[in-house]
This record gives C-alpha cells, sequence and structure tokens, in this order.
C-alpha cells in the first residue's frame, strides 16, 4: 500500500489534514510493508542484522583529532544579496538558508555534542557548530529529512520552539510524543506552502529510518526541494543513497540552482552504499539532480563511519576533476562560513 496524508500532528497525537496531496499523474508515495516503508525502488530500507554485526566487528577504524581551530561565529551571518540565497553551513548537514525576497530556512539542525541516545555515549563532534545557536535569524521553517540522531536532535529542536516544522510521515507523531507537537508530516512527492508562496516538496530518498533497534523503517525519510515564488530552486538532499530516484527527482521538479549533497560516511562501501553516497556518486547526483551549484555537506563534523576527516574532500576534489565540473559548481563550504549562491544569472561569492 501506498501512504498519500499530509498532517500536523497535535499535543494528543491528532492528525487534522492538510491540503497538499499530489495532482492526478504525479508519482506515487512511500510503499510500506507490514508497517515497514520501502525503499523508492522497493527494497527493504537498510542493512540486514547480520552485516551490523559484522560491520561492528571489523570496526570504524582509528579516531578523528579534534579540530582545535574550529571558529563558533556568535554574530548574524550576511544577509542575502538580490537575486541570491545566503547559504550558512553550520556542520553535518545543517544550513542556515535565507533567500532574498523569501523565506529563512534551516535544514536538520543539530547543535548537540553527539548524535546519539546517550549523552556519555555515540559519535562525537569534532568541531562545534560554525554558529551558535542564538546568532540565528528568526526562522520561517525547519525542513527535517528523517530521524537518525545526526539530523533529528530533539534537544536542539527544543530550543528552537515554537517553530514551524516540516518532515515525513511518523516523524511528526513521535516529535509529539516528545513533547514537541505541530510537524507537518508529509509523503514523498507531496508538498506545503509557506505564508510567502514558497513551496516545500519532501522527495524521494533510498535510505532508512530508526530511532531504536526495534522501530526500523517506521518513520519516512527523505529530501526537500524548495521553490520560491519568483522562480528560485534548491535541493536538500537528507541522506541518501545513490539510485534512479535521483533523475527522477531532476526529471519532475529540477533543475535546481542550488543542491546541498552530501559526500561523507561512505566507508566500508560494502555496506554503506546502500545508505550514503560517496563523491563520486555525489558528483553523478549533481549531474541527475540536474543542479547548477553544487555544495558539499556530511562530512567533517561526526565520525559515523571509516575514512578519514579529510577523505571526503579530497575524494571530491578528484571525482570533480574527472567529471570534469570546475570547482565552482560543487563547492565545499567552510564551517560557519555564508555562500553567496545565484538564483538568477549572478555569480556565486563567499564571505
Amino acid at each position: 500500500m501506498t501512504a498519500q496524508s499530509s498532517v500536523a500532528v497535535g499535543a494528543a497525537g491528532q492528525t487534522p489534514a492538510t491540503a497538499t496531496v499530489p495532482a492526478t499523474g504525479q508519482a506515487t508515495g512511500a510503499v510500506l510493508r507490514k508497517g515497514r516503508f520501502l525503499n523508492p525502488d522497493g527494497s527493504r530500507a537498510g542493512q540486514h542484522p547480520r552485516n551490523v554485526l559484522r560491520l561492528f566487528r571489523e570496526g570504524f577504524g582509528p579516531p578523528w583529532p579534534p579540530v582545535t581551530a574550529a571558529v563558533i561565529r556568535s554574530e548574524a551571518p550576511p544577509a542575502p544579496l538580490p537575486g541570491h540565497v545566503a547559504v550558512t553551513f553550520v556542520g553535518h548537514s545543517t544550513f542556515l538558508l535565507r533567500f532574498h525576497n523569501g523565506p529563512t530556512l534551516l535544514t536538520d539542525p543539530v547543535w548537540s555534542d553527539r548524535c546519539s541516545p546517550f549523552r556519555f555515549a555515540g559519535p562525537k563532534r569534532v568541531r562545534p557548530p560554525g554558529l551558535a545557536l542564538d546568532a540565528l535569524p528568526p526562522l520561517d521553517a525547519v525542513l527535517l529529512s528523517h530521524n537518525h540522531y545526526d539530523h533529528m536532535d530533539l534537544a536542539t529542536l527544543r530550543r528552537l520552539m515554537p517553530v514551524r516544522v516540516v518532515t515525513g510521515l511518523g516523524n511528526g507523531r513521535y516529535l509529539a510524543r516528545k513533547g514537541l507537537p505541530g510537524a507537518e508530516e508529509l509523503d514523498w512527492w507531496q508538498h506545503t506552502t509557506l505564508p510567502d508562496g514558497t513551496r516545500l516538496t519532501y522527495l524521494p530518498a533510498r535510505h532508512f529510518s530508526a530511532r531504536t533497534p526495534f522501530d526500523a523503517g517506521r518513520m519516512l525519510w527523505g529530501g526537500f526541494a524548495v521553490h520560491t515564488p519568483g522562480g528560485g530552486s534548491l535541493y536538500f538532499a537528507g541522506d541518501t543513497a545513490y539510485g534512479s530516484h535521483l533523475r527522477e527527482i531532476g526529471d519532475r521538479v529540477g533543475p535546481f540552482d542550488v543542491g546541498l549533497l552530501p559526500i561523507g560516511a561512505y566507508d566500508p562501501r560494502w555496506f554503506m552504499e546502500v545508505v550514503h553516497t560517496d563523491p563520486a556518486e555525489a558528483v553523478r547526483m549533481h549531474r541527475d539532480l540536474r543542479v547548477r551549484t553544487g555544495v558539499a555537506m556530511h562530512f567533517g563534523t561526526f565520525k559515523l563511519t571509516r575514512e578519514a576527516i579529510d577523505a571526503p574532500v579530497l575524494g571530491l576534489e578528484a571525482a570533480r576533476a574527472a567529471a570534469g565540473i570546475p570547482p565552482e559548481r560543487f563547492l565545499v563550504p567552510e564551517f560557519g562560513g555564508t555562500l553567496m549562491l545565484p538564483l538568477g544569472g549572478a555569480s556565486a561569492s563567499a564571505d
């Protein structure tokens, strides 16, 4: 069966409908099988438990050194130039996005020291957030891709409240149970609209979801397309492995002026290839999605896999050169830095 509903989840778990069901002829939503969502290609999400055990037996390699030169910017980032979106990289998958004459958005906000269910164990930051939480401007919405701890950080969401949160099916109900009611739930290909007319579309991803060993696949995962009334467009991947869904996204709701594309947490490939892209696949994503300016993400913050801290960036540089993509077409952002990226014909710049 498919799950086609868009809801705002209240404090008691109520689910009043909102008018965001796709029009006839558009792609269908995610498929549920025995209460668990499948990937866009129909495959079971994530890895088999025996492969998880093998991964833990083999280990995650040497630890990353802490980044001692990291700076937390406490001042407000620069405002967007006319015809641009200001993209501020906080770290990992957290970006502050400010569209000129448009909305201010925050993606997968994580300011905690660990992305883990525990305060004393689990992946710990090697560099602090590039922007202080108190330096954030007023937000129009938070885009929450899925429920993994490096993307859904309850402590940060509590500090941001009240704020409009848009996410995938099942995540709003989970947040409501944790005392964070009101999140809008979308199925793949559904959209919701901000007061200024900006459209937020939830998109398929090849990944999985879990907060515990027992709820894998019960909440939906995905990315987002942002389309502003002025014609600006941006893609935020969340987490995804490479697959044919990316070309479908590019064909249906692309092209995109800007694409926030993951390049890290990919080693070993025998395990990670079904959940994360490596740098070479990120370059293919750039092509399939029809992105004008790519921005790298999901690297250099939390050690989730085996590769060295600098391997994703070095791999992207090599893959970009092999594909003949100029560096300015697929950028590596500075932590805490702001990129001014064109939504029209202007040139990109970095602050």
